[in-house]
């Protein structure tokens, strides 16, 4: 550590156990004096301060295997693919922690507990705020204009969901504020459920999205002609190959020139064997087409008759369950709907499954 940081250091503790304080006011009061974080940046954040606030080598001890680190597990944003290079870290367990050196300390250990205590303490409190009143997509909204999340917010009664982005630039870790509107929670909670329901009302709309998402899959009856049309192709390649080898024992054709045609009709059998491959690929997807959406319009059966009398938490199961990403971008709402395809899947979300996810939907609802 540098001979500079440590006043610092010991400062940040000093003033997050004062009344009132917090760590986005614990970050801006760093800007407002222009420290820079340890990495020299000028724009300090949360998670930055608790790790410091955290860290026990402040109290005078270091200490090794604190932490473990993982393959990443969450999206940055949940309009992005997980970045497969960034690497996780989750918190040991205290007696797993092994003392590896003495150091000068900079807060005292009674200071330090204190500190701990109040983080804790503002996190369940945070925590409890956040699931006070209902809001029927928590965690599931982004702004169409920034990217970031949306979280819920009430007030004077009002429920809405606002973008991150709008927040000050300690929160939103961004320089400039998004300049989206808020969202009434209520009237996009009913559009969302209203549209949730006639999906799950009308399966056939998920069987149209399905095709198209396979590119366009033969329709039976295409598949019989196309299957017809290449066995002709193929039976017409052979006939010529025999009229070939016929005409050279006849002494019509020398040697060469057979050679030469026959080089020919081996790219052409080739050619039809490769599309004939192709084909019955096309007739497998379209066979697993057929059970998937036999299993999808089996769920729906089974889930359609509670819709009415749903309570607030089953709805906010069958969304968690149905719903990836609702984007809201001005007017503008995009509900990106996943319905299982088995009954394994009925049990788990969608972003658990899907860590390298991306932007190309099965079904895609625009208002």
């Amino acid at each position: 550590m540098e001979e500079t940081e440590a006043p610092v250091i010991a400062q940040m503790f000093s003033w997050y156990l004062q009344e009132g304080s917090s760590l986005c006011g614990l970050a801006h009061h760093l800007m407002d004096l222009g420290i820079p974080t340890p990495s020299g940046a000028t724009r300090w954040n949360q998670a930055s301060i608790r790790g410091i606030l955290t860290n026990p080598a402040y109290t005078g001890t270091v200490y090794a295997n604190r932490s473990r680190s993982h393959p990443a597990r969450q999206r940055h944003s949940p309009l992005l693919p997980v970045n497969q290079s960034r690497r996780g870290h989750s918190v040991t367990p205290r007696e797993e922690w092994i003392a590896v050196a003495h150091v000068p300390a900079i807060v005292s250990q009674e200071d330090f507990e204190r500190v701990q205590a109040k983080l804790a303490h503002n996190q369940q409190f945070a925590s409890r705020n956040n699931s006070e009143h209902p809001y029927l997509l928590r965690g599931l909204i982004s702004c169409g204009l920034c990217r970031l999340g949306c979280a819920g917010r009430t007030c004077d009664n009002y429920r809405y969901y606002f973008c991150r982005g709008k927040n000050a630039v300690v929160q939103s870790c961004r320089d400039e504020k998004c300049t989206s509107r808020m969202i009434p929670a209520k009237q996009l909670d009913e559009l969302v459920w209203q549209d949730l329901c006639a999906v799950l009302t009308h399966p056939e709309v998920i069987e149209v999205a399905l095709l198209r998402a396979q590119g366009g899959a033969w329709l039976p009856q295409e598949l019989q002609a196309r299957r017809e049309n290449l066995r002709k192709a193929q039976l017409s390649v052979n006939q010529q190959v025999e009229r070939l080898t016929e005409a050279y024992l006849a002494g019509i054709i020398p040697l060469d020139e057979l050679q030469r045609r026959r080089q020919d009709f081996a790219l052409r059998q080739e050619a039809v064997a490769s599309q004939v491959r192709q084909l019955e690929a096309s007739a497998a997807q379209k066979l697993e087409l057929a059970q998937v959406t036999r299993s999808i319009q089996e769920f729906c059966q089974r889930v359609q008759d509670g819709l009415e009398q749903a309570t607030f938490e089953q709805k906010r199961q069958l969304v968690e369950l149905l719903i990836d990403r609702v984007i809201v971008t001005n007017e503008e709402v995009e509900i990106r709907y996943v319905i299982p395809t088995s009954c394994n899947s009925e049990q788990v979300r969608f972003c658990h499954l899907r860590l390298d996810y991306f932007e190309t939907p099965a079904l895609h609802a625009h208002h």
